[in-house]
């Protein structure tokens, strides 16, 4: 597999466990303490970097949820830009602790997701120091990922930034009849750092 630079750093910063103890410690009110698991997954392997992520309370870490797959792909170079596509698993209970345990997503193949097509974002990279980079993110169509599950419609706007030492996740719930946020980073973006390293579980 021959991915650019710039892809792969881009998966070594996502690849890991998160957190936002500081965040929430100092803004209680707005921001609720998360634990957010990005774990690597033997999909698309010929161009891709692809991760499993999902997150879930400090207080209920059995209780995971907004299960998703990100695959991350080098579109441009010179300018780099990388898309990061959104897929569903069509099985959320079969996949659900896999950021806890890995072992789930094993057998996990891409005819298990379902393709998102309004869930797209790219990627632009910034080189700030040799060899260290910022990946902020945009939505070229300036929609929100629309997906259907178990018959309700979901709206969700999706963004990140990420640099090596800090992750900033803008996403929020939308509302499909006012259009309004009304979960997620209303007051801003939720601020992560990583607690545990992935990286070495990427296939490149």
């Amino acid at each position: 597999m021959n991915l650019s630079p710039e892809l792969v750093t881009l998966g070594r910063y996502l690849a890991g466990e998160f957190h936002n103890q500081q965040q929430a410690i100092t803004e209680p009110v707005w921001f609720v303490h998360l634990r957010l698991w990005q774990r690597p997954v033997y999909l698309f392997t010929q161009d891709s970097v692809t991760l499993f992520a999902e997150q879930a309370n400090i207080v209920n870490l059995d209780q995971p949820y907004r299960p998703r797959i990100l695959r991350l792909r080098q579109i441009q170079t010179k300018p780099a830009v990388i898309e990061v596509q959104y897929y569903m698993c069509k099985d959320l209970m079969a996949v659900r602790g896999a950021g806890q345990n890995p072992a789930l997503l094993k057998q996990l193949t891409p005819q298990d997701l379902e393709f998102l097509p309004d869930c797209r974002l790219e990627v632009r990279v910034e080189l700030v120091a040799p060899d260290s980079y910022k990946f902020i993110t945009t939505n070229p169509s300036g929609c929100p990922c629309k997906f259907t599950y178990q018959n309700q419609t979901y709206q969700v706007s999706l963004g990140f930034a990420v640099t090596a030492q800090e992750m900033l996740v803008y996403d929020k719930g939308i509302d499909p009849k006012t259009g309004k946020a009304i979960w997620g980073a209303l007051m801003g973006p939720y601020c992560f750092q990583k607690r545990r390293d992935f990286s070495s579980e990427l296939l490149v």
